[in-house]
C-alpha cells in the first residue's frame, strides 16, 4: 500500500509539535487550523502545507488531498470537534489510521470500540499521536540495562486479526482492547485495531512487524 499524506487537524501545542517531527521526517503533511497566525508554532524550517479553515468541512479536507491511505489527526482543543473530524475522515473518506484527542474519558472509550484511536490533552498526548500513526516506527518505550529486550507499542493490522497471541513473533505483555487493558493469554486471538504492547528483543519486534506487513509487499 502507499503510504499517504499526514493531515493535521489543530496548530496547537500537540498538532504543531507532530507536524514538525513527520515533516522533519520527509513525509508529506498537511496542517489545519482556522486561525492562519496559529501556524507560526509550525516555524521557518516547515515543509509541508498549511490550509486555514474548518477541519471537518470535506471540501477542506480534499484540498489537504485526503485518500485512504492518508491519516488524520484532530487535534484541536475542543472535543466535539475532533470527534467529528474523525469521524468525516473514518465514514466518508474511509481512513484507517485516524487519531482523536479527547479529554472524556467515556467518550474516548466510546471511539475506541468504533476504531477511533484517542489521545488524552497531557504533556506527552503528541508522543502519543505520533506512536499511533506510525506503529512500526513509534520509539521504545524502555530497554533493559543489558540492552537485550525493549518495551515497544504496537497496533495490530487487519493482515494480523486472527493470529494467536502465541504465535505473535514477540512477547505480547499488554493488550489494549476496546479502552480496556489486559495481560491476555496465549490462546487469544488478536483483533484488527489492538494496542499491544511487545516485551522483546529485537529480533522478536522485528518477526513481530514482518507480520505486519501487508501481503505482496514483504518483498518488494
Amino acid at each position: 500500500m502507499t503510504e499517504g499524506n499526514f493531515i493535521v487537524v489543530g496548530c496547537g501545542r500537540v498538532g504543531s509539535t507532530v507536524a514538525r517531527r513527520l515533516d522533519s521526517m520527509g513525509h508529506d503533511v498537511v496542517v489545519i487550523d482556522r486561525r492562519k497566525d496559529a501556524f507560526r508554532r509550525l516555524g521557518a524550517g516547515f515543509g509541508g502545507r498549511t490550509l486555514a479553515g474548518v477541519g471537518f468541512d470535506r471540501d477542506m479536507l480534499r484540498s489537504a488531498g485526503i485518500s485512504e491511505q492518508s491519516a488524520v489527526m484532530a487535534v484541536t482543543s475542543g472535543d466535539n470537534s475532533n470527534i467529528l473530524i474523525a469521524r468525516v475522515a473514518r465514514e466518508m473518506f474511509g481512513v484507517e489510521r485516524v487519531v482523536a484527542r479527547i479529554t472524556d474519558p467515556r467518550r474516548a472509550a466510546i471511539y475506541e470500540r468504533l476504531g477511533i484511536q484517542t489521545v488524552a490533552t497531557v504533556s506527552w498526548a503528541s508522543k502519543r499521536v505520533f506512536q499511533l500513526v506510525l506503529p512500526q516506527n513509534g520509539e521504545v518505550e524502555w530497554i533493559d540495562p543489558t540492552a537485550q529486550f525493549s518495551l515497544v507499542e504496537r497496533r495490530v493490522p487487519k493482515e494480523m486479526a486472527g493470529t494467536r497471541v502465541d504465535e505473535a513473533g514477540a512477547h505480547v505483555a499488554l493488550l489494549v482492547r476496546n479502552g480496556q487493558a489486559s495481560i491476555p493469554a496465549g490462546s487469544l486471538l488478536l483483533q484488527e485495531g489492538d494496542g499491544v504492547h511487545l516485551l522483546a528483543t529485537t529480533a522478536g519486534i522485528a518477526e513481530f512487524d514482518a507480520l505486519a506487513v501487508p501481503h505482496g509487499e514483504a518483498h518488494r
